[in-house]
């Protein structure tokens, strides 16, 4: 991507990352479980779970699909008016400048909510910090969220903690609400038990021989225009 852009050329929103590089097992598994490789928009060839339709499969990994294999650190953002890509781009290398890369705990497929997700097992400390400082350093890029989308998160219930960290951050899910995750599917309140079990072993097999997760990277990612898959733009290398 050209990030040298005006401002009519800009991507809709940004966000900041925690993704494999490509050259991984750990990329190619988890875009390939969700069916995309954000890094060069190819749709892939998903897995076969014995029990789980291939339509089915498509179609509770669409929304996770659409972001890209990742886990949040700093949630979609549109960019404030002072800003363009290559301030955005220089900003998280200033950034990464500063952050130590460190091996993240055990990663466990696991239920957050009514889906299903990557988590690690362990001491959290490390993730937490690093998430506060892209959450807080990278603050200036982003574009106050307008009466209408505050209003939007709002639908649903936000404690007021949370309410205030969406006010000041524009997500209410950060600092101590923050809960590091690669999400694996959408919801599965809806599907037979028997399927949500299916996809639960599909993923335990297919995730857990790899070997430790190494976090040397901050990615950012961005949305072209309102609705449109995420693509990976570049990979920031930790050097703290």
């Amino acid at each position: 991507m050209n990030t040298e852009t005006t401002r009519a050329e800009l991507p809709y929103r940004c966000a900041v990352y925690f993704a494999p590089t490509t050259d991984t097992d750990e990329w190619q598994l988890g875009s390939q479980w969700l069916g995309r490789c954000a890094a060069t928009g190819q749709t892939l060839p998903q897995p076969d779970i014995a029990g789980v339709e291939k339509s089915t499969l498509m179609a509770c990994t669409a929304e996770p699909r659409r972001y890209g294999w990742h886990a949040t650190l700093k949630a979609p953002f549109s960019l404030a008016p002072d800003q363009d890509m290559a301030s955005t781009i220089q900003a998280l290398r200033r950034l990464a400048d500063t952050l130590p890369s460190f091996t993240l705990p055990p990663l466990r497929v696991s239920t957050l909510g009514q889906f299903l997700a990557l988590r690690p097992e362990g001491d959290m400390q490390k993730i937490q910090s690093l998430a506060a400082a892209c959450v807080k350093q990278l603050h200036h890029l982003a574009l106050p969220l307008s009466d209408a989308q505050l209003a939007r998160r709002r639908q649903t219930a936000l404690s007021p903690s949370q309410d205030l960290m969406l006010q000041t951050w524009g997500y209410p899910w950060v600092l101590d609400h923050f809960r590091f995750h690669l999400s694996l599917t959408g919801p599965l309140d809806k599907l037979p038990l028997e399927v949500r079990v299916a996809l639960i072993e599909a993923a335990q097999r297919r995730f857990h021989a790899l070997p430790a997760w190494h976090f040397e990277h901050i990615a950012l990612f961005v949305e072209p225009h309102p609705g449109a898959d995420f693509e990976l733009v570049e990979h920031m290398e930790l050097r703290g």
